[in-house]
C-alpha cells in the first residue's frame, strides 16, 4: 500500500485528549503531506538553503508525552513479547534469543536506539540547524543525533550500514487544499483488531499503574493511537510538513526488548506541527517502517512531542541494553 493512503489512514491517531491531564480541543487542523506525491515537494528557489525555505520550525526542544503504548515504551517488555507489531516468524525467534548481556558486552547496547525505533524512546529531542541544508535532530535518551539532509544528496560509498541512525534525506512539503478533516476522538490503538471491551470494574489490559500518563482509545491501526488533539496551526511560513526517507540502517531492536529489524530496513517519516490555543506547541511525526526480513507488510506508529521553553532539561544518557 501507498504511504500516502497508509499515512491518511494513521494520521487521525494523533494526540491524547488526556496528555498529562491537559484538556486538549477537538482538532481543526488538516494534514498537509498525507495525499501528495513526494515529488510535488518544492525544492527551495535558487539562492535559499533549506532552512531559509522552511515550511515547519522544528527547531527546539521536545519532550515525548506517553499516553499509548506506556508498558512497551515506558518498561522493558519481557522476552518474547512482541504483541501489537507485525513481526513473521523469522522475527519471533530471532526476539526469543534477546540477550541484553551479550548486547552490552560486544558494544551493541544501542541496538533499541537506533533510527526505527528511536522516537518511541521516552525523552527529550533538540533540533537545531547544522548548516543551511542540514536539520541535526539530538536525542538525550541514548544520546543519539540524526542528521536530516537536504538537497541532492547521495548515501556515502559502499554497501554497508550507516550506523544506528542510517542516511537520511529529507524535503518540505508545503500545505494545499488537498488534506482532510481529522476528526476528534477515536484513534488507531496498539495495532491489530480493537480489544473486547472489559469486564465492568475490571482495569483494561496493559494499563499503566495509578498515576501513569492515561493509555490512548483503542482501535485497529498498527502503533500508537489516540484520541483528540490539539487545534491547528502553528506550522512553518506557510505551513506545510516534512518528509524523511532513512535507509542504510544498523541492524536494531523496534523495542528494548529484542524485537528485530534488518539492515534492509527502510523507514518514511512525515513531521507535523501544531498548536493549541492555549500556545502550547506540539508535533507530531507518523513513522513508517519497512523491513522484508522481519516485519509483515508495513509498521506504523504516530508519536508526538511538547515543546519546551529552553534545553533546561535536556539531559544525554548513555544507551541501556535493558
Amino acid at each position: 500500500m501507498h504511504e500516502r493512503t497508509l499515512r491518511k489512514r494513521t494520521l487521525p491517531l494523533l494526540m491524547s485528549a488526556a496528555a498529562f491531564s491537559l484538556t486538549i480541543g477537538t482538532l481543526g487542523y488538516t494534514s498537509v503531506a498525507a495525499q501528495a506525491p513526494a515529488a510535488a515537494a518544492q525544492a527551495p528557489a535558487a539562492g535559499r538553503g533549506a532552512q531559509q525555505a522552511a515550511v515547519i520550525d522544528l527547531t527546539g526542544t521536545w519532550v515525548s508525552v506517553v499516553t499509548e503504548d506506556w508498558r512497551w515504551r515506558m518498561v522493558t517488555p519481557p522476552k518474547g513479547d512482541v504483541s501489537s507489531l507485525p513481526i513473521n516468524a523469522e522475527g519471533r525467534r530471532v526476539a526469543d534469543t534477546w540477550d541484553p548481556a551479550k548486547d552490552t558486552a560486544e558494544g551493541n547496547a544501542c541496538r533499541s536506539y537506533g533510527a526505527a525505533a528511536l522516537m518511541r524512546v521516552p525523552g527529550r529531542l533538540r533540533f537545531s540547524w547544522q548548516d543551511e541544508n542540514t536539520l541535526k535532530m539530538e536525542a538525550d535518551a541514548g544520546t543519539q543525533t540524526r542528521l536530516f539532509r537536504f538537497g541532492d544528496v547521495q548515501p556515502p560509498a559502499g554497501t554497508g550500514d550507516a550506523g544506528w541512525q542510517g542516511f537520511s534525506t529529507a524535503i518540505f512539503e508545503p500545505a494545499g487544499a488537498r488534506g482532510f478533516g481529522i476528526p476528534a476522538g477515536g484513534g488507531g490503538g496498539r495495532g491489530g483488531a480493537a480489544p473486547a471491551a472489559p469486564a465492568a470494574g475490571a482495569p483494561a489490559a496493559g494499563a499503566p499503574p495509578a498515576g501513569a500518563p492515561p493509555a490512548a482509545g483503542a482501535g485497529g491501526g498498527r502503533g500508537g493511537g489516540r484520541g483528540a488533539a490539539p487545534a491547528g496551526g502553528g506550522r512553518g511560513p506557510g505551513g506545510g510538513s516534512m518528509r524523511v526517507d532513512t535507509s542504510r540502517l544498523k541492524a536494531g531492536y523496534l523495542r528494548k526488548n529484542g524485537v528485530p529489524y534488518s539492515d534492509r530496513a527502510t523507514m518514511i517519516e512525515f513531521f507535523d506541527r501544531m498548536t493549541e490555543p492555549n500556545g502550547d506547541v506540539w508535533f507530531v511525526v507518523t513513522t513508517i517502517v519497512r523491513d522484508p526480513v522481519y516485519i509483515n507488510g508495513d509498521f506504523i506508529t504516530s508519536t508526538h512531542f511538547k515543546r519546551e521553553p529552553n534545553d533546561s532539561k535536556f539531559s544525554p544518557k548513555p544507551c541501556v541494553a535493558s
